[in-house]
């Protein structure tokens, strides 16, 4: 079919399912729809810093190579669906930047990727177009998307606002029509986080289901791949994208990686029987407990602000609606965990490969973070890991005592930009201090997750303004859903349930 571009009607309200059914059906071309997509980025990213890079000529050739293959040729399950990836990820042919002038020699540009790393390799063999790369923090570092080498990943429902992070360019690109669907990284919270900023489903599997190569040192197998998408549908179909090996760069073979998850035939299968009444938990309720609770309570004040507080009866109010027992979860955390989880977190860049030069041009949390980092024994390391294991156990344990647990999902609106480092400079250790302390009160309930390594899916739930702002721009909030052991069926199943009431109800136009 013609590269009709943003002449095409329709395509920008399909969902990723819609879209991807479209292409297989032969409705719509593999290229046309990455022209399609490709202006819109033309047309609105400029004002939102969602995209660091576009690669037009690389997508379109791929597309156009989509579109020639034979009548009857085997096509991947995603064939001709645009997508993106963040700026952590290697793309052979574009520029790998972590959001940080430290990896590209000065007065030139990051270096360009020979080869796709295993994230980018699945997604290719599924027959995704890859359009470009995605605005991220510092080394995926920050619970918000800004640094100082291109501009901020900006909230499209109140650009004044940050998109959340690390995957704040992803869930912008989506919330903002320019990706139907897109694949982030989640080591504390980093899918869900800018999920819910933006309005949109975020879900972190569980640790072992998605195999996962990140641009981080992962000591305490924190981070694990997800889906960022409008719909639990979107969301199934990327994930089982996901969960599949990958192939290697050079040869094509695939690559096996132990799998530690009960195995899933297919969730968005999974997701459509929900709809028929097949529930994955059987015709009972579940039993979902309620908690404000935070493992970081013992070192910061960390308030539930009264939009927070909306979201989350809003949340329980339509899961009694689903026929669910929603309760009051006692919940009490380990006071050691926000030492060892800080230990743990900020390790990742004292193990970047970086020289001193290189080491040099780090800004904030990334300088700070390796400074302390290079600082820490093997010894303090190994023993930050082990509390982090036996908390593991004890959550784990504590929340079987019910079917899911059920927090809001951020503690705030979406944050104003340069709010986490408002009043000190960039090599202010005080700033850093300050930054790291935000980032905990303004997700105070995500990065307990990533330990315990279970799956969670974030939900909006409601609309809200700010608190004082009555003229203020309309946004998102909602509520994080937290599964046991492999139970990401389950979650979206009843993420499904809530879309069927309306969800969040309408989103604000434009």
């Amino acid at each position: 079919m013609a590269e009709t571009g943003a002449a095409v009607t329709g395509i920008g309200d399909l969902t990723a399912v819609e879209l991807r059914d479209a292409l297989a059906r032969g409705e719509l071309g593999a290229a046309e729809t990455t022209a399609f997509f490709l202006a819109r980025i033309e047309e609105r990213d400029p004002g939102l810093g969602a995209f660091v890079h576009v690669a037009p000529e690389l997508a379109l050739e791929r597309a156009r190579a989509l579109d020639a293959r034979p009548a009857g040729a085997p096509r991947g399950p995603l064939h001709g669906l645009p997508l993106a990836v963040k700026d952590l990820h290697d793309v052979t042919g574009m520029p790998t930047g972590y959001g940080s002038a430290a990896v590209a020699a000065p007065g030139s540009g990051a270096p360009i990727a020979p080869e796709d790393d295993d994230l980018v390799a699945v997604l290719g063999a599924s027959g995704a177009v890859c359009l470009g790369k995605t605005q991220v923090p510092e080394f995926g570092l920050n619970c918000y998307s800004e640094n100082l080498v291109a501009p901020p990943a900006r909230n499209p429902h109140d650009p004044g606002a940050g998109a959340g992070g690390s995957s704040g360019g992803q869930a912008a690109a989506v919330a903002a029509g320019m990706l139907p669907v897109a694949p982030g990284s989640d080591g504390g919270g980093s899918v869900r986080i800018p999920a819910a900023a933006c309005g949109l489903v975020g879900l972190k599997p569980n640790r072992g289901r998605v195999p996962t190569a990140d641009a981080q040192s992962d000591a305490a197998q924190l981070v694990v791949n997800g889906p960022i998408a409008r719909t639990a549908e979107d969301a199934a179909l990327l994930l089982d994208v996901l969960c599949a090996p990958a192939r290697g760069p050079a040869h094509g073979n695939v690559v096996h990686r132990a799998v530690g998850a009960v195995p899933q035939p297919s969730f968005l299968e999974g997701v459509r029987a929900a709809r028929r009444g097949h529930l994955p938990w059987g015709e009972r309720p579940l039993r979902i407990g309620v908690s404000t609770a935070s493992p970081f309570d013992a070192v910061y004040d960390i308030e539930v602000s009264p939009e927070a507080r909306a979201a989350l009866d809003a949340g329980i109010t339509r899961l009694r609606a689903a026929g669910h027992e929603v309760g009051e979860a006692p919940i009490a955390y380990d006071p050691e965990y926000p030492g060892a989880f800080f230990d743990v977190w900020t390790t990742s860049m004292g193990t970047a490969p970086l020289d001193h030069e290189q080491a040099r041009r780090l800004t904030g949390l990334a300088a700070a973070f390796r400074a302390r980092a290079l600082r820490r024994s093997a010894v303090e390391l190994a023993q930050a890991v082990s509390t982090l294991r036996r908390i593991e156990r004890d959550v784990v344990r504590h929340y079987g005592a019910w079917d899911m647990v059920l927090t809001p999902a951020l503690a705030m609106t979406p944050r104003p930009l340069g709010w986490y480092w408002s009043g000190h400079d960039l090599e202010d250790p005080a700033g850093a201090d300050q930054d790291y302390m935000r980032q905990c009160q303004y997700t105070p309930w995500t990065s307990l997750v990533n330990v315990a390594g279970l799956p969670a899916v974030t939900v909006p739930t409601l609309w809200t303004r700010a608190a004082g702002d009555d003229g203020g721009p309309v946004v998102p909030m909602g509520v994080q859903l937290i599964g046991r052991p492999s139970a990401e069926a389950q979650l979206l199943a009843v993420v499904a349930q809530l879309e069927d009431q309306g969800l969040a109800g309408p989103r604000p136009p434009g």
